[in-house]
C-alpha cells in the first residue's frame, strides 16, 4: 500500500507540475533506441519528478525555494562559513546565482556575509543562529521525504542500486573524461 501511495503522490506532483506523462522525457523512446540512452533517461525521469516532489515541499512546508535549501546545507556541513566562489563551485551555479540567493537569505537573517580579513573583496557567509534552527527542521524533514519516496525499493534494492550507481559515477570521474573530438 505505500508503495503505491508513493507512486500515486509523484504521480498527482508530476501532473501538478505540467510534467504529464505524454511531456516525460522518457516518452519519445522506441525500441531502436540504445540501452545506454534508455537508462539515461530513466534516471533523468526519476531525477525530475523527485526534484519536482521536493521542491513543492520545500515551497509548501517552509516557503523556501530548492536553491535556498541547497546553500544553507552547504553551510550547514561548514559551521566556519564558505567563501561566495566556493559555494558557487559546490552548488556549480555562477556567482551571480550564489549572490541572488545570499542576499534573499541574508535578509530572512538565515545568513550572515562576513568580510574575509585581509582580502578586501572576499566575503565569507555562514548561517546564522536562525538560520541553522530553521536549516535543522527543513533537513528533517527533507530527510523524511525521501525516505518516502524511495519506500518503494526495498533495502536490498536500494542498496544495489546505490552500488551500481557509484560504479557508473566512478566511471564518471572527470579524470576518466576525455574531451569530444570530432571526427572528420
Amino acid at each position: 500500500m505505500a508503495r503505491k501511495q508513493v507512486t500515486l503522490t509523484l504521480a498527482a506532483s508530476a501532473v501538478d507540475a505540467g510534467t504529464a506523462a505524454s511531456l516525460d522525457v522518457e516518452s519519445r523512446l522506441t525500441d531502436d533506441n540504445h540501452q545506454s540512452l534508455k537508462l539515461w533517461l530513466r534516471i533523468l525521469s526519476c531525477t525530475t519528478l523527485i526534484e519536482t516532489e521536493i521542491r513543492s515541499r520545500l515551497r509548501l512546508e517552509f516557503g523556501i525555494t530548492l536553491p535556498r535549501f541547497d546553500l544553507m546545507a552547504q553551510l550547514d556541513r561548514h559551521p566556519e562559513g564558505l567563501r561566495m566562489g566556493e559555494l558557487s563551485k559546490r552548488m556549480m551555479v555562477t556567482s551571480a546565482n550564489v549572490t541572488g540567493i545570499v542576499n534573499l537569505l541574508e535578509q530572512e537573517d538565515l545568513v550572515a556575509r562576513e568580510a574575509v580579513p585581509g582580502d578586501g573583496r572576499a566575503y565569507r557567509i555562514r548561517l546564522t543562529a536562525n538560520g541553522r534552527r530553521a536549516f535543522k527542521r527543513m533537513a528533517a524533514r527533507h530527510e523524511a521525504w525521501i525516505i518516502e519516496l524511495m519506500a518503494g525499493l526495498t533495502a536490498s534494492e536500494r542498496a544495489a542500486l546505490l552500488a551500481l550507481l557509484s560504479t557508473m559515477k566512478r566511471g564518471l570521474a572527470p579524470s576518466r573524461q576525455t574531451p569530444h573530438q570530432p571526427q572528420d
